[in-house]
């Protein structure tokens, strides 16, 4: 694995933890936090795997535009549209004042972003 691959890795790393342990918290729980850092997530594995494919890394957070960018090297990653779909909203809709995410809505980026880690693990041949 290049070394700029394994940056991103422990960047998503990062907030997959970050994630992990917001949507165990049961007392004043950030929802938002939850759902922007489960999009964090996915976007830095999605710019890994562009990284370890040497395609340019475009500094976006659209993370159906970066999964476009991966389809020729991950066609299989298609399946997931719809899901990074519903994550990118997150990158910064929710951060600001006028929207907050729900438990649900909480609940379901979680759900997501495990999918996709794994997948995305596997495909840097990292264990799931």
């Amino acid at each position: 694995m290049k070394p700029i691959t394994a940056e991103w890795v422990s960047k998503a790393e990062s907030d997959f933890a970050l994630m992990e342990r917001e949507g165990r918290v049961r007392k004043n729980p950030s929802y938002d936090g939850v759902c922007f850092h489960a999009q964090q997530c996915a976007g830095k594995y999605l710019k890994a795997r562009l990284c370890e494919g040497d395609i340019e890394v475009a500094k976006i957070h659209d993370l159906v535009a970066l999964l476009e960018s991966l389809l020729s090297l991950e066609p299989s990653w298609e399946v997931f549209r719809r899901d990074l779909a519903y994550l990118s909203d997150f990158a910064a809709t929710y951060r600001y004042p006028g929207e907050s995410a729900t438990q649900e809505q909480a609940k379901d980026a979680i759900r997501r972003c495990r999918l996709f880690r794994k997948v995305a693990r596997q495909a840097l041949g990292l264990e799931g």
